[in-house]
């Protein structure tokens, strides 16, 4: 891929968005929250990680050897959280309640009419309605 002159990639992560957004590296301490701050520092490592990648790479040149892949420390595992066997029984019992009333507030609006029945009678006229239409539309196009 060529690459323009002049042209470069924006830079990704926390401390491009800072310097892009116009704090120039001085970060404002009123609006950042715990969130953001976690975040930053994710990206921070991420960059960590991929740098020191990079000079594992460089090194490895240095020696005339293949590159060897550079430790990668292991993500941060937050704990699972335990719910207990009666906090699930309430949760379910609460979800079984909430949707036995919406089923019953949806019934009454789909009651179904009984099916019809037609007569052995009233079967038979529209046997002789159908071949009569039928005979009609056949001289019609013999007409034509």
């Amino acid at each position: 891929m060529q690459e323009r002159q002049g042209w470069k990639q924006k830079p990704t992560g926390p401390a491009a968005r800072m310097r892009y957004c116009g704090n120039r590296g001085h970060m404002s301490t009123t609006k950042l929250t715990s969130e953001i701050i976690a975040a930053a520092i994710e990206g921070f490592e991420a960059q960590k990680t991929r740098i020191d990648a990079r000079i594992a790479e460089l090194r490895a040149f240095l020696s005339g050897g293949a590159p060897e892949p550079a430790a990668a420390p292991a993500p941060p595992t937050q704990k699972r959280r335990k719910m207990s066997a009666a906090a699930r029984k309430r949760i379910g019992d609460a979800q079984r309640k909430r949707w036995a009333e919406s089923k019953k507030q949806s019934e009454p609006a789909k009651k179904a009419r009984p099916k019809k029945k037609l007569s052995p009678a009233r079967k038979a006229a529209l046997v002789a309605n159908l071949a009569k239409a039928r005979a009609a539309r056949a001289a019609k196009r013999a007409a034509a």
